[in-house]
């Protein structure tokens, strides 16, 4: 029992991950014995490259493996800075790469080093959940922007303005691709976001971690257009990476110090050893590109077999690895939806609650990081389970 008057902080009082939930359950049933097809989470079935793994192994077997400069090693900042200019035509100076554990821990670095308490910060509902969580652990103000078909899922200007009524707006985060939706700013609508919030004082992050997963539209980085920007990147999703705990940022130059500064106590340095295989990945691209485009099979498997069976709502899905659907004609509740779901038909898929709170009973994401074969499988269940 507690001690009389301790208990949680306030700041401690967020929301579950209902993906990660679901995840565990999943876990539960297959230790069970069940067979589930997993399309909850945002976990490529891909490991990470060979030669990423290979050059792991080479740092293990042959040297001791241990703190780093707390902004990452000076050639992993270099390589970025080479993959920035092939990638974009865009140059950056290498001082403005911070190496971070993951993209989480560079959200927590770029809300503390740009933002204090009580500071309003823009997201888009649906989004991911995890922005709105760190920012309200942080005891910053989470303003989700309902987003829809009328302007493709996207903030804009207008929109910004509006939720300034309530009070200044510090900041603004937009993912493109995006998560839970997989819809994408043009790059002029994107541009035209980044001079916006240049002109009214309003920090830009920009969360690019599902570039290079791009099916129909072009991606751009804001860093084309601002020098101001806050991008963040990860290993995790394009370079399947996720349990090596691997990211990056690229800060204006008046937030580096402060972001080191924070690091250096909350992480000391990301992991010498998922910063090697990291920069080998970096140079993965043909194997790489033979993931996307299992990726793309099963998008486009799914975008035309699950309307076959009812799933006839879906949001475009223009990058990343999701499917938004409106399952509301199943259910007005898709966080029963899918908890039946997984426990009748042994699908796996999260309820939109995650992503907004508002609007997200009527909807579910399934993620199609997985292999096709069991896309093949998940649609046979569903059919099996909704007739």
């Amino acid at each position: 029992m507690a001690a009389h008057g301790l208990g949680p902080s306030r700041r401690s009082d967020v929301a579950p991950f209902l993906a990660m939930d679901v995840l565990a359950r999943a876990a539960e049933l297959e230790a069970a014995g069940r067979s589930i097809i997993h399309m909850e989470v945002g976990q490529p079935a891909a490991p990470a490259p060979k030669i990423a793994r290979q050059a792991a192994a080479d740092a293990l077997e042959n040297g001791a493996i241990g703190y780093t400069h707390a902004r990452g090693i000076a050639p992993l900042r270099n390589r970025l800075v080479r993959h920035y200019r092939d990638a974009y035509g865009v140059e950056i100076e290498d001082s403005r790469i911070m190496v971070t554990t993951g993209s989480s821990a560079g959200f927590n670095l770029a809300f503390l080093a740009a933002f204090d308490p009580g500071d309003r910060v823009v997201l888009t509902a649906p989004g991911y959940p995890a922005y709105r969580n760190i920012l309200k652990a942080l005891g910053l103000v989470p303003v989700e922007v309902e987003v829809g078909p009328e302007t493709r899922w996207s903030l804009t200007p207008e929109l910004i303005d509006k939720a300034a009524l309530d009070g200044p707006v510090k900041g603004v985060l937009v993912a493109s691709p995006a998560n839970p939706t997989g819809t994408m700013m043009t790059p002029e609508a994107l541009s035209d976001l980044v001079r916006y919030c240049d002109a009214n004082g309003i920090w830009f992050i920009s969360d690019e971690i599902y570039h290079g997963l791009v099916y129909e539209c072009e991606q751009a980085t804001a860093l084309s257009t601002s020098g101001n920007a806050i991008v963040i990147n990860s290993f995790s999703k394009y370079y399947c990476m996720t349990g090596w705990r691997i990211g990056w940022m690229v800060l204006p130059e008046v937030l580096v110090r402060p972001a080191e500064r924070i690091g250096q106590s909350l992480y000391i340095s990301p992991p010498e050893l998922s910063q090697i295989a990291a920069m080998a990945a970096l140079d993965a691209t043909q194997e790489l590109e033979r993931v996307r485009q299992g990726y793309a099979a099963n998008r486009d498997f799914l975008l035309e077999s699950l309307p076959a069976i009812g799933f006839d709502k879906l949001l475009p899905v223009d990058g990343a690895f999701y499917i938004y659907a409106d399952t509301s004609r199943f259910a007005p509740d898709s966080l029963a939806f899918t908890r039946r779901m997984l426990e009748e038909a042994g699908v796996a898929a999260t309820p939109g609650a995650d992503f907004d709170p508002v609007h997200g009973a009527e909807f579910t994401r399934f993620s199609f990081a997985g292999r096709l074969e069991d896309m093949r499988e998940a649609v046979e269940r569903l059919k099996d389970w909704l007739a």
